[in-house]
């Protein structure tokens, strides 16, 4: 039960709070000024194996499909530690730092040592997410990753700005194309890889809009079951493609490689303009 499962909470204020589960790393509130931002499915799974559907789950070391292991790797499903218990910083806002490091279990699975500090940080109309990842070993290896973002939209409502001219990969009907659109909108399975994205998107909810910025993260993902798809997830409701959007900062469409002591840095910043 989600009950059971340990979570730290983040809170600004009555209005304004974020909720996190060591289970996998994820986010799965963040509430501005009351409205809650992000989407968690009602089927979701609290059992501690799987992955939480919905909210921000962390991608990584690999994203996809997998040889060595999981989809989209073993973070999301790993117990992370609380490195820094959620307090309150010399401008107000509310920082909580998790830590994820390889255990014998990760090393059957992938053979690297590493330490994967996950800052959180909560101001008044804005929550950022810090990805510090560590090579700890003595050979290099790669990866990818991504910040696995659910947003809580109505999708006949909402667009998502920035990616018109972005080369982007189409995983549900194949091939490589140009974004023709100022406005992305969603009208059926979606699930797209876009390549050198900007820095800074937006998406425009038709309640309220969220900026999206990013640093060091240069792919976004784009994913919408569709109705077809939510019918073959167990822990996603039939009908409630029609409630959410994913869109994911990453490092996906090529792997980053990391020299030994070297640390891979990138973030994510969401601003609600309510």
């Amino acid at each position: 039960m989600a009950s059971e499962l340990s979570k730290i909470v983040l809170k600004k204020d009555d209005l304004t709070e974020v909720h996190v589960y060591l289970h996998g790393g994820t986010v799965t509130s963040w509430k501005c000024k009351g409205k809650e931002i992000l989407f968690v499915s009602k089927q979701a799974v609290f059992d501690g194996k799987k992955a939480i559907r919905g909210g921000i789950p962390v991608v990584f070391p690999n994203f996809g499909p997998w040889k060595l292991g999981p989809q989209h790797g073993f973070a999301r499903t790993a117990t992370w530690k609380v490195h820094k218990q959620p307090e309150k910083d010399k401008d107000g806002n509310i920082v909580a730092v998790l830590l994820l490091e390889d255990t014998e279990e990760t090393r059957k699975i992938w053979n690297h040592n590493f330490k994967f500090w996950y800052t959180l940080t909560l101001k008044n109309c804005e929550f950022s997410m810090e990805v510090n990842i560590q090579n700890t070993g003595a050979e290099d290896f790669e990866f990818t990753s991504l910040l696995h973002t659910y947003y809580n939209v109505d999708i006949e409502k909402a667009k998502l700005q920035g990616l018109q001219g972005c080369d982007f990969l189409d995983k549900v009907n194949g091939g490589e194309h140009k974004e023709e659109n100022e406005f992305l909108q969603i009208s059926a399975n979606v699930d797209s890889v876009y390549k050198q994205t900007p820095n800074e998107l937006k998406l425009l909810t038709g309640n309220h809009n969220i900026r999206i910025t990013k640093e060091n993260f240069p792919d976004t993902v784009v994913w919408n079951p569709w109705f077809e798809k939510a019918k073959q997830m167990s822990d996603f409701g039939d009908n409630e493609y029609q409630d959410m959007i994913c869109v994911e900062p990453g490092f996906v469409a090529a792997p980053c490689k990391l020299q030994p002591n070297e640390t891979f840095t990138a973030k994510q910043i969401l601003t609600c303009l309510c």
